[in-house]
Parts: C-alpha cells; structure tokens; sequence
C-alpha cells in the first residue's frame, strides 16, 4: 500500500521488502541503498546455507532492512512552555512528499506524554521513594495518557486532548524538594469540514493552585505525654467506675 508520493519501495523475488527507502533522493545516496540491498540479500543466502558471518558488526550493518514497518510517524521530544495555558498540534506535512493533508488519517498513541523533568540532577527523585512508587500507576495522574490508542475511522476528523495541570510538590528527606505535575486530561473527536485541515491538538491549562506534601514527625516526649494522658485516664474512669458500683452494692444499715 502506497501512502505517499513519491515512494521508493525495494522488491526481492515479487514482494515487497519493508521498509521504504528514507535516505536522500541522490545518486550516490541510492547507490549506497542498492549495494547494501545486494549485500543483505547474501546474508540472507548464507544463513539460509547454514553460513553464519564472523562478524560482530554484521548485524548491525543490516539492522535497518529488519526494524518492523509501520506507515506512521513517530514523533519525540520535548518543549518549554511557560506557566499559562497554551497548546500545541500536529497536521500532516512534507517537503518531500506531495499529499492531501485535508485526507489523512490521525490515529495516533500516546507512548509518554508529562510535564516537568525526570532528571534526578533536577530535585525530580521520585523513583526513590518508596511510597510514591507502591502507589497505582491511575492513582498518580502524572501520565494519564500513556500507551492509549486515539484511533479515527473517517476523514475530516481528528482527536483533541484537554489536559489540566497542577503542580505538587514534595518535600523528602534531606532534599531540595521534588516538584512534579499531576495531570487531568480528557479528549474528544472533532470533526472539521471537508476543506479544513485537521490535527491533533494537545491543549493544557496550569492550574494557579498547588499540592503541597509535606511529613511531620512526632518528638518521643509527645508519645511519652500521649501514653501517660491514656494511663490517667484509664485510671480515673476505672476509679469512678469502682465509687459507682460501690454506691450501689453498698449494704444498707437497718
């Protein structure tokens, strides 16, 4: 299946071999292609053969012809934003390739997508606490969307992502203080009209409020004045309790 224009697509024995070509459009760049083709072609022979390559670098040589095909883009990275709501979108577009952008499909997962640093340089030490960890991945909302699928099944429409950020900060230990970004998304199909370019929106808005988790201990003379609290006052109820039945059980003088 052709998913672009222009596409250049290698055929061994009537078949197509995946993947495409992605390399530059000159001669000595499909040069190169051709005579690593060739080469890959008798590796495949001699291992059919039984004939296995000394090589340690064989494999990594012809690791590009054996990676799993897909017709998507896989974009990744990351962006600055400031404190204020924002957005950003992603359409179909190329230099390379002439397409109708108004036509394409938008289905698209979400591998990983949050907010803030997971440098340990930076404060961000989550990994190492314990309590956070034991925590169920849907009860941190730091990463809500991860490994979820948006697909679309018709034209003109595309997903729109609504994400509410607040921020909360820990203090732990002996360090400076870990700040991370809890998440509230929701999303939905739009659909746009047929001369319209649809695209994935991710549009986010940073709340002005803040989480604040902080621990307090308890100095040993608190649970010292605690216990001796609890043992005065078993001992006066257990008095009161005594003058009572006393009282009552008492014989009478006639």
């Amino acid at each position: 299946r052709i998913m672009a224009f222009p596409t250049l697509r290698w055929y061994e024995n009537g078949k197509a071999a995946t993947p495409d070509y992605r390399g530059d459009r000159t001669v000595d760049a499909l040069m190169e292609y051709v005579k690593k083709r060739g080469k890959n072609i008798e590796r495949k022979k001699q291992e059919e053969q039984g004939v296995t390559s000394k090589d340690k670098y064989a494999a990594n040589e012809f690791s590009e012809f054996e990676e799993e095909h897909h017709p998507g883009c896989l974009v990744a990275g990351h962006l600055m934003v400031n404190r204020v709501p924002g957005n950003f979108h992603m359409e179909a577009r190329s230099v390379n390739h002439e397409i109708n952008a108004a036509m394409t499909n938008l289905t698209h997962r979400v591998n990983d997508l949050s907010f803030g640093s997971t440098d340990p340089t930076s404060g961000h030490v989550l990994h190492m606490i314990n309590r956070f960890s034991n925590v169920p991945e849907k009860f941190k909302h730091t990463n809500p969307m991860k490994d979820k699928f948006y697909p679309t099944y018709d034209y003109h429409e595309a997903w729109h992502h609504h994400m509410k950020v607040v921020s909360t900060h820990i203090d732990y230990l002996f360090s400076r203080g870990t700040v991370l970004y809890q998440i509230l998304e929701n999303s939905q199909v739009v659909y746009y009209p047929e001369e319209s370019v649809p695209e994935i929106k991710f549009r986010f808005d940073m709340s002005p409020m803040s989480v604040n988790l902080t621990k307090e201990g308890r100095r040993w003379y608190e649970y010292l004045t605690s216990l001796l609290a609890i043992i005065g006052g078993t001992y006066t109820t257990l008095g009161l309790i005594n003058a009572t039945l006393l009282r009552i059980f008492k014989p009478k003088k006639i």
